[in-house]
């Protein structure tokens, strides 16, 4: 139940994201923060499911969100 629950919070944030970044540019960081809120849950899911790549990924996507909201907020 958990993992389906990380798994579709993760896919709504990463929707959200592009729905904003396409569509909202002016909205500007915040497709950054759904980005990091979206690979953070799948971050976590990929944890609970030893899934290393998808770790990876992840691990990936949120360093490079938290390089952006740092640039952002300086």
């Amino acid at each position: 139940m958990v993992n389906s629950i990380l798994q579709w919070l993760g896919t709504a944030s990463l929707i959200a994201m592009y729905v904003v970044m396409s569509y909202f540019p002016e909205h500007y960081p915040l497709n950054i923060i759904l980005g990091l809120a979206g690979g953070s849950f799948y971050f976590l899911w990929s944890m609970r499911v030893a899934n290393k790549p998808q770790m990876l990924v992840n691990a990936a996507g949120i360093l490079v969100c938290c390089g952006g909201l740092i640039r952002h907020f300086g």
